[in-house]
């Protein structure tokens, strides 16, 4: 296994983003705002990977996107390692788990034929695209949500995945039980983040402050410095998954579906490589065992929702 790159980084990540394995968090009347939430089955999203399709000879050679990487023996992963459903690094055995890392890992393993032979680069939803377009990274694979100023910038494989925005509040919180609730409260949403656009869209009348991470604006609404904090529903849940109690979501997830995409540099063909083992993952049940996997077990979510079409 090749050992994730910049640990300190890492280390830093995980202490500033909440989504981490334990967090301690507190309201400043106190108590935990999450707690340890439910853990992957290690074993069973190990065994899934490792049971992951690996492309032939001629199938690595039909795209120079993936030849590079074959050649170089490592695919260069941008994402983040402190999502509970979507990519937590479990600092024991050093392995990422989650629905992202898991299509990380398969996609290596197809190309490479070993899933751990990544090199990783923390990203932030402000610093996705640069790390594209500098080249410092092969694909960006963080709940990345396509939209057509992204990808002005990049190109996208995929949708893997759909959200919508949600809103979370303090659990004590009545006044607001939907986003129909938010004109004249102080909202917090991720900067670089579809979060702006959609308060635009649909709570015009909010006081919006943008905060640079998750955790930041999580830190926000515990201290009240804000009402409310809007983000993808999926990224809420996900820290709901850690044993919220006291926080609660505010009404329905809103808004258009908003796709996540697997990022790579403009203009590469990789997007027709990925989009082609995506659709071979989906057929084969694949896609849903991950996801029930590293969500729907850990949710209680039992209906596995139909992946997205793919162009």
């Amino acid at each position: 296994m090749i050992s994730i790159t910049d640990r300190a980084k890492d280390r830093m990540s995980i202490k500033s983003i909440l989504k981490s394995t334990v967090v301690a968090l507190a309201f400043a009347a106190g108590g935990p705002l999450w707690a340890q939430g439910t853990a992957i089955d290690a074993a069973a999203f190990d065994a899934l990977v490792a049971a992951g399709p690996v492309a032939d000879a001629q199938t690595i050679a039909s795209s120079t996107w993936a030849s590079k990487i074959k050649q170089a023996g490592t695919l260069r992963l941008g994402g983040t390692q402190t999502s509970n459903l979507f990519s937590l690094l479990n600092e024991k055995d050093g392995k990422a788990r989650g629905f992202d890392a898991g299509l990380a890992q398969l996609i290596t393993r197809y190309i490479l034929g070993d899933g751990a032979r990544t090199r990783f680069t923390q990203v932030t939803s402000s610093t996705r695209e640069q790390v594209l377009i500098n080249d410092q990274v092969d694909m960006v694979l963080a709940t990345y949500s396509i939209t057509p100023a992204r990808a002005e910038k990049i190109s996208f494989a995929g949708p893997y995945y759909t959200s919508q925005a949600g809103v979370l509040v303090k659990a004590g919180n009545t006044a607001i039980q939907s986003y129909n609730d938010l004109a004249g409260k102080k909202v917090a949403t991720q900067a670089g983040s579809t979060g702006p656009a959609i308060l635009a869209q649909y709570a015009p009348k909010a006081t919006v402050q943008e905060f640079q991470t998750h955790q930041e604006a999580l830190d926000a609404l515990r201290q009240g410095r804000v009402d409310a904090y809007v983000t993808d529903y999926t990224l809420l849940l996900n820290a709901l998954s850690l044993g919220a109690g006291d926080a609660r979501l505010a009404g329905a997830p809103f808004g258009t579906e908003d796709p996540y995409g697997i990022g790579l540099p403009k203009g590469s063909d990789g997007v027709a490589f990925v989009n082609a083992f995506l659709k071979k993952i989906e057929a084969d049940g694949t896609w849903a065992r991950l996801w029930t996997i590293s969500i729907g077990q850990r949710t209680g979510s039992t209906a596995v929702p139909t992946p997205p079409a793919i162009p």
